[in-house]
């Protein structure tokens, strides 16, 4: 997270260098970090995959997909041929030992040319079940065995639950160290997410007021607009619950919770991450039904346009029990939390497309402008993460006038006006990689206490037993269950911005 531009000689290794990810994310983040000149200046990519390539070929389709996916097109025709003059596509089979002896030859021969055993940097994009392949394999041929110079980036899911992510732990550190490994979750990379962190710790004005002395509920949405599109078969075994509480959610969770680290140094950091997840209260069965809200969506209407239901969906099974929407509550048994909610929801098909941590704060410990007229609204924090790019603290001020009325106003400081051209998230994930920086990774620990949080609740859904199935209108916020998980203690679902904040109140002054 805190580097100049890295220097060491690194042989870039891409297992599914022809799939979805390499395509969308990471030669756009490769060629981007190229072109910004945070690329080591001797470095290859190896593009490994079991398409029929020309070397011509395969670089004229990577710049194919450079065009409509890479932020930035403001390149020049030799700042390209550059770029490409480094990948190599490499036929390749994971099953057969000599595909990893051909890698082996190409990784000798960039060592030999840069005179040192470089750096090599392993990105294992390939499904769940090609893991244990391509791990063995490479421990077998040695290809990754130098410690300090090796590094491993393993993309979710990391297992299915508890029993399989111990699984795959264990599969991974019989053949590398555990400091080799590189668990990728993209959120991390975003850039008001990092910014979670020097927003707390690097300001004396907030981290005195983040506790429950005055902090009433903790809100952390990341809700989908678009449908399960072509991935309802991966999906149907899948659900909102394993593909987005269980990793994106609680890693956010843990940004907005953890204590301060003694400094800013990897270990630190994730080590108070791992606590945080440990003192996550787990769910009891019994409790199950009044901590969650899982449902399906039905048809509806998004931007004018008529959606099918999750179970017309294509690979989806018509009898589909999968949740395509979670709404949860967690509370933290540690000192500073104890007794604060923190609200969870995600979805696919929902109204808006929106990530966004809101803290609401406590209200105002005196009755000075409670009158009937002037109702003090409580402070609120808002982290929008994507699409908008921005943080938020609003607050009661006195409206223009003779009279003593008081109105919301924000203040934001607004990421698109300070970097309209701000990195992309496996831009900056990369980049920690290459330099052997891990704070933005989840370690072993972490993943299997993220896990054993939601183990309760897959069994119980599972069996059916304590959670009913809701269902939602495509183009809505949800099942009103999940208005209801918040009502119950007096709480609502709030408004990222202070226009939504007043159109709720019909533009009266509160």
């Amino acid at each position: 997270m805190t580097h100049d531009r890295t220097t060491a000689p690194t042989s870039i290794v891409v297992f599914g260098g022809t799939g979805d990810l390499a395509k969308r994310k990471l030669f756009p983040a490769f060629f981007n970090l190229f072109i910004d000149e945070w690329m080591p200046k001797q470095f290859q990519i190896l593009a490994l995959g079991r398409k029929q390539y020309t070397q011509e070929g395969f670089r004229a389709y990577v710049l194919e997909n450079l065009k409509e996916f890479s932020r930035n097109n403001n390149y020049t025709e030799e700042q390209w041929m550059s770029f490409s003059e480094k990948i190599t596509f490499l036929n390749f089979d994971i099953t057969d030992e000599n595909s990893f002896l051909n890698l082996n030859d190409k990784l000798t021969a960039f060592d030999v040319a840069c005179n040192k055993r470089t750096n090599r940097l392993f990105y294992l994009s390939v499904a769940p079940s090609f893991i244990d392949k391509v791990s063995v394999n490479l421990h077998k041929t040695g290809l990754a065995s130098n410690i300090e110079k090796d590094r491993i980036i393993i993309e979710k899911p990391f297992g299915y639950d508890k029993a399989s992510a111990i699984a795959l732990n264990k599969l991974l550190n019989e053949n590398f160290k555990e400091e080799q490994i590189y668990r990728i979750d993209h959120y991390l990379g975003k850039e008001t997410v990092q910014n979670i962190l020097a927003f707390r710790f690097a300001n004396t004005v907030f981290e005195p007021l983040w506790s429950n002395r005055h902090i009433e509920s903790v809100q952390i949405t990341v809700a989908e607009q678009v449908g399960v599109e072509d991935r309802g078969g991966y999906y149907d075994h899948s659900g909102a619950l394993r593909d987005m509480i269980q990793n994106h959610l609680l890693q956010i969770l843990c940004m907005v919770a953890m204590d301060a680290p003694v400094e800013f140094e990897s270990a630190l950091i994730r080590d108070k991450k791992a606590e945080i997840l440990k003192a996550v209260r787990r769910i009891k069965p019994e409790d199950i039904n009044h901590y969650t809200v899982r449902a399906q969506y039905t048809e509806g209407v998004i931007k004018g346009d008529a959606k099918q239901g999750y179970r017309q969906e294509p690979g989806v099974d018509p009898n589909s029990n999968t949740e395509t929407f979670v709404a949860m509550k967690f509370y933290i048994d540690n000192p500073r939390w104890q007794g604060v909610p923190f609200y969870m929801r995600t979805g696919k098909s929902m109204e808006q497309k929106k990530s966004s941590v809101v803290v609401n704060f406590k209200d105002v410990p005196n009755k000075t402008f409670v009158n009937g007229r002037n109702n003090p609204v409580p402070n609120q924090l808002t982290i929008n993460i994507q699409p908008e790019m921005d943080i938020r603290l609003s607050f009661m001020a006195k409206k223009p006038g003779l009279d003593m009325t008081l109105n919301p106003v924000e203040m934001v400081f607004d990421y698109f006006e300070c970097a309209p051209d701000s990195p992309e998230a496996y831009e900056t994930l990369l980049i920690d990689a290459l330099d052997g920086d891990s704070t933005l990774f989840m370690r072993s620990d972490q993943v299997e206490e993220a896990w054993d949080i939601i183990a309760t609740i897959q069994e119980e859904w599972e069996n059916g037993t304590y959670s009913p199935m809701h269902t939602y209108a495509a183009g809505s916020w949800g099942p009103a269950a999940a208005d209801e998980l918040l009502s119950r203690q007096g709480h609502r679902w709030l408004s990222t911005t202070v226009e939504e904040l007043r159109e709720e109140t019909n533009g009266k002054t509160v």
